[in-house]
């Protein structure tokens, strides 16, 4: 049930607006304040989906209210009502952040037309909230070990700057974790995350999939095609196993990086992109430019900050959370009841040696969880956790 709040100090366009509206649908519920600052202080203590706001009034007029609601709760739309010669004023509001103005005496159709739209972007804004927690619990990071900790204080210090990001570490300790919290807790974050895995792309088609291409530049290039780096444009690209990219296409990621420009192979004109780049790698990238396999260049451009992520084998500690975490996580998947684990379950599960990191356990706990008993006890482990 949409809840509307109107705050105009003249009784009689209260009445008017409360009339329309309550006459449109029956669902909405319509509230009435006659000043700024009872108004200001109803939206303190009420949600609403939408508030109606003059903006000539006494005591606090509407500029003041909207600055207010858009610093306490930016996500509720304000329609500014504006009298005869307010125009600029109204015009002023949009660019502090309202949705939309109407002017009195309301036309019926503008007026009903705004409400709908105001109350769908609300609707969708509340959509997105949810979609984003799903998402941001889907790449969380568990675990209360000195090295995680230290992990998620160095993401809260460095995701709101624009810092160049390396993640090294073994394969399977979640390196695309870190990436996506940095990405979600960013100035960057309305803006798309673009994941690529360098290392799954043929070497000849890589600078294709980073950069774009123009139709002819090669023999399956039928049509003109954006590359990742637009893709991520305003927002993050994710280059995750970025030791596996051959020299030619590091040139110019190189070039990205120094110019904010990148060309489609075959073209020649340049396209301006502005993305903030997170690369990872499972390999020892010092070792790989003394070997000529990486450009040192690139290497101190991308690694400004460095964050290394634990073997699983170093952050035993955490595995009781991580157990409890999995096997939460498969029972909402399959929609089953969530199995326990014993004590002495757990302490064997610490004692594993854990060469494929996170990943493998998480496929452990699922073959445990769908082949143990009621409660996974020490036996099952023995008997369906052995390598």
């Amino acid at each position: 049930m949409p809840k509307i709040l109107i705050i105009e100090d003249e009784a009689a366009i209260r009445r008017v607006l409360s009339k329309i509206l309550s006459e449109e649908n029956d669902t909405y519920k319509v509230e009435e304040a006659e000043d700024g600052l009872q108004g200001l202080e109803k939206i303190k203590n009420e949600d609403y989906d939408l508030v109606l706001c003059d903006i000539k009034m006494p005591k606090m007029d509407g500029e003041e209210v909207l600055e207010a609601v858009k610093k306490i709760k930016p996500e509720i739309p304000m329609v500014m009502i504006s009298g005869h010669g307010d125009l600029e004023t109204a015009v002023n509001t949009m660019r502090l952040g309202a949705f939309d103005y109407i002017s009195k005496p309301p036309d019926l159709n503008r007026l009903l037309n705004t409400v709908r739209n105001a109350l769908d972007r609300k609707k969708l804004v509340i959509e997105n909230k949810i979609l984003k927690k799903k998402v941001s619990k889907n790449y969380e990071m568990v675990g209360n070990s000195d090295a995680i900790n230290q992990i998620k204080d160095m993401i809260d210090k460095v995701a709101p700057t624009e810092a160049r990001v390396l993640i090294t570490g073994p394969n399977g300790t979640g390196k695309e974790l870190v990436a996506h919290q940095l990405h979600e807790k960013s100035e960057r974050s309305t803006a798309p995350l673009i994941e690529v895995n360098c290392a799954a792309i043929p070497s000849e088609l890589i600078e294709s999939e980073l950069f774009g291409h123009v139709k002819g530049a090669f023999t399956s290039a039928v049509k003109d095609r954006a590359g990742k780096f637009e893709a991520a444009d305003k927002g993050t690209i994710f280059l995750d196993e970025i030791g596996d990219m051959s020299l030619s296409a590091q040139a110019k990621v190189l070039r990205a990086l120094q110019e904010n420009m990148i060309t489609r192979v075959g073209a020649d004109k340049d396209i301006k992109v502005d993305v903030r780049v997170v690369a990872a790698t499972n390999k020892d990238l010092k070792k790989e430019i003394e070997e000529g396999r990486f450009r040192e260049d690139l290497y101190h451009r991308l690694a400004v900050i460095l964050i290394k992520v634990p073997a699983l084998n170093d952050r035993r500690e955490d595995i009781p959370l991580l157990v409890t975490h999995f096997a939460e996580k498969i029972a909402s998947e399959q929609g089953s009841t969530c199995k326990k684990f014993s004590a002495q379950a757990i302490k064997l599960l610490q004692e594993y040696d854990w060469t494929g990191n996170i990943r493998e356990l998480r496929n452990v706990i699922e073959r445990l969880i769908i082949l143990g008993g009621a409660e996974i006890s020490e036996n099952d482990v023995k008997m369906f956790a052995s390598k």
